[in-house]
């Protein structure tokens, strides 16, 4: 996986964002139809540029709610 790829990853991610308020990261896997890695790599570059928040779900610990940020 390279810079490119996971930046092509990231709009994947952003798009599927885009649909809901929130998602888990198994449905963000399964709406961008992406792998694990691919994923979190996504997640990071978006975190880094700011564009996503990221909480834990109240009802398991293990399980990330991703949500954009509203503008």
């Amino acid at each position: 996986m390279n810079v490119d790829e996971i930046g092509t990853n990231a709009g994947l991610v952003w798009q599927a964002l885009s649909t809901a308020d929130a998602m888990g990261v198994k449905q963000i896997k399964k709406v961008a139809k992406l792998k694990d890695k691919e994923v979190f790599a996504a997640l990071g570059w978006l975190a880094r540029e700011g564009k996503i928040t990221i909480d834990t779900d109240p009802e398991d610990a293990k399980e990330l709610i991703i949500s954009l940020v509203q503008a």
